[in-house]
């Protein structure tokens, strides 16, 4: 078992070494994973999905498709959680295959609905936060050395390609925790880029508020979104399935990965991590429907007990699992997160999330955006459409 200081991994397996593409002099502007007209995009791969319905991977399945989508209104600015397999504490600009699969398997499906920005930058690798050291290994220069080339890319996607343009931020793990950290210092403080937030979908990056509240904390204008319809706003939360344990890294104010979006706004006591139900967001408490979708041919596909590779669906791209989950939030004993539930009838066999990979204080950390990664989809496309109204609205009404 993986130890319980290690944080943020974002696979099940390390992934290959092999580069294959170089970093570029600092004059020719941030090294991007994904951009808009960038050859090989990993996140423009094709959506062809196998819908599974059940009672087996393979019965009563259907192929559904993409349908052909009007130019984006709006972009995505996408951070991807710790990937990296190099030896060093901070990875370098190197796009190795790790940070192709994993654009590919988080970010691609949000394509339809907006142009995807993903830079490269120097994060903390699995091997230093694996280690011994664990989370000692993070200190302030290696922080600021990732952050650094999350914010240059930032600050070149606006001077370069914004345009106006309204953005969802979308990251995971260090990926969430950098850009908590963007938002707080860049974002958050500024009318003017604040009013080009459409959302912010941060997960298993312990975004804080104070106990009971919806804004505050980690931000002081941006709050939690209340409906599908609300932009601005935060979507955040970490899926376990069952009750964080209290060195949970996860799910707990001021601690765990915590630590790598800067210092807590305050005593943990007054803080919670704010859960947002992605299938409900009105109504958070209430049980709803997951609409799962995962990579069938990565890493991060779930692993069921006892199945085997033979009866997995891999005839297309993606898998969708109806049916097969529920989940809503839960605050108890000092812990608030996503309550992911199991609900399929006896003799079910499709694969379900292997919750035992990485031990309890993980919980299904691993699986924190294709749990409910179709979920956020619709939830984009339903804020891109209301942030594009509000837009032509303001801009009619000046």
């Amino acid at each position: 078992m993986v130890a319980a200081s290690a944080v943020l991994a974002a696979c099940s397996s390390p992934p290959a070494k092999k580069s294959t593409t170089t970093t570029r002099p600092a004059s020719a502007g941030p090294v991007w994973l994904c951009r808009p007209g960038l050859a090989n995009d990993p996140c423009t791969a094709s959506l062809t999905t196998t819908v599974a319905p059940g009672p087996s991977p393979t019965s009563s399945t259907t192929v559904q498709t993409a349908a052909p989508a009007a130019p984006p209104a709006i972009d995505c600015f996408y951070v991807y959680p710790t990937v990296s397999a190099q030896t060093t504490t901070n990875a370098n600009l190197h796009i190795d295959p790790a940070e192709t699969q994993v654009a590919q398997a988080q970010a691609s499906p949000f394509a339809p609905d907006c142009r995807i920005f993903a830079p490269m930058y120097q994060q903390f690798t699995l091997s230093a936060l694996l280690g011994s050291s664990g989370i000692g290994a993070v200190n302030a220069t290696s922080l600021n050395l990732a952050y650094g080339g999350v914010l240059a890319a930032w600050k070149y996607y606006l001077a370069h390609d914004n345009d106006g343009r309204g953005v969802v931020f979308i990251g995971h793990s260090q990926g969430a925790s950098m850009l908590i950290r963007l938002l707080r210092s860049q974002v958050d403080p500024n009318p003017a880029e604040r009013r080009l937030l459409v959302s912010a979908i941060l997960l298993g990056g312990n975004v804080e508020v104070p106990t009971g509240q919806t804004v505050g904390g980690s931000f002081q204008h941006i709050p939690a979104c209340n409906s599908t319809t609300a932009t601005g706003c935060v979507t955040a939360y970490s899926s376990f399935d069952q009750s964080p344990p209290t060195n949970s890294l996860f799910a707990r104010a001021g601690a765990g990965v915590s630590l790598l979006s800067g210092q807590p706004p305050g005593p943990s006591s007054s803080y919670q991590v704010l859960c947002v139900n992605p299938t409900s967001l009105s109504a958070p408490t209430t049980p709803g429907a997951l609409d799962p979708l995962f990579p069938t041919k990565t890493t991060a596909v779930p692993t069921g007990s006892g199945q085997s590779a033979a009866t997995k669906v891999d005839a297309t791209p993606w898998v969708t699992y109806p049916n097969l989950y529920t989940a809503q939030c839960e605050d108890k004993n000092g812990a608030s997160w996503l309550q992911v539930n199991d609900v399929a009838p006896s003799g079910d066999t499709r694969p379900v999330v292997n919750t035992s990979l990485l031990g309890p204080t993980w919980g299904l950390h691993l699986e924190d955006v294709n749990l409910a990664l179709g979920n956020l989809v619709t939830l984009v496309h339903d804020e891109g459409t209301a942030f594009v109204a509000q837009s032509i609205g303001s801009g009619i009404a000046s």
